[in-house]
């Protein structure tokens, strides 16, 4: 009898063990999804996170600001990244089913760039001009797809109406700028750290404005005139690895890394 309760004794301890090692094992999943122009970006913050903090396992994918909304209102993630604000049909989506309005971190910000092929003899475009390159000047117009967070903020604020039925719509930023790289006579638009390969457009507000290209100086002062935040959105305040992630994004350290990425720093 006492050498069968000393084997009980054993493996309750053993299995205790195993309990106690699952608990302290399994780090903290913390799931991130959405905005195509913010997932390089979200990439590297993940990897730099995840080297100086070896308990943490952040997942970043892409797909559009669009899909990481609803993937948050389905509690299929984390964070949404976002390059443009969440609407108010999609907040209460998220009260309906949460009794939450969400969350919003701006994270970063970015100027939206407007891309041309280095043959293009154009220097320089006024807001209203883009406007109605995009309702239908016959020019090759590439964009994003409509459940991008890009598409749409260059919709309301740019072409401020409907897109020209001839402008191809591409999944992904760099879809975009390789298009134009290889036409002598599109035109692009985009998030300012995808511009490689290409002329990138000065922007005027009007016809008596000077013409800018998006830069620190310019989208800290506001010169530039397609400037935006970009976001991450959650259903609740984040608390425990999640709150602990957001605030080193947020960090010196987070935001030395959105410079340099090629974007721009929320301070």
């Amino acid at each position: 009898m006492k050498k069968l309760n000393l084997l009980k004794s054993a493996i309750i301890a053993v299995l205790v063990g195993l309990v106690c090692f699952a608990f302290t094992a399994a780090p903290e999943r913390i799931t991130v999804k959405g905005s195509d122009t913010l997932v390089i970006l979200a990439q590297k913050w993940a990897e730099e996170y995840m080297k100086s903090n070896s308990g943490a396992n952040i997942q970043v994918t892409g797909g559009g600001s669009g899909v990481g909304i609803s993937a948050l209102i389905n509690g299929a993630t984390d964070i949404a990244n976002a390059s443009r604000k969440m609407k108010q049909t999609e907040k209460d989506k998220l009260k309906q089913r949460y009794n939450t309005l969400g969350v919003e971190v701006a994270c970063a910000k970015d100027g939206i760039t407007i891309y041309l092929n280095p043959a293009n003899k154009i220097t320089e475009l006024t807001i209203k001009q883009l406007s109605d390159i995009y309702k239908g000047v016959t020019i090759k117009l590439y964009g994003r797809e409509n459940s991008s967070g890009t598409y749409v903020f260059f919709q309301e604020n740019v072409v401020k109406g409907d897109y020209a039925s001839s402008c191809q719509t591409l999944p992904g930023t760099a879809a975009v700028v390789n298009a134009v790289k290889k036409d002598a006579y599109g035109i692009g638009y985009g998030g300012a750290a995808y511009a490689e390969g290409i002329v990138i457009c000065k922007v005027k507000k009007d016809d008596k404005s000077a013409g800018f290209v998006p830069s620190a100086e310019t989208i800290k002062t506001g010169e530039y005139p397609i400037t935006r935040f970009l976001y991450m959105y959650l259903r609740n305040r984040p608390t425990g690895e999640t709150k602990k992630y957001i605030d080193w994004i947020l960090s010196p350290v987070g935001q030395k890394l959105v410079v340099d990425m090629g974007y721009f720093p929320v301070k």
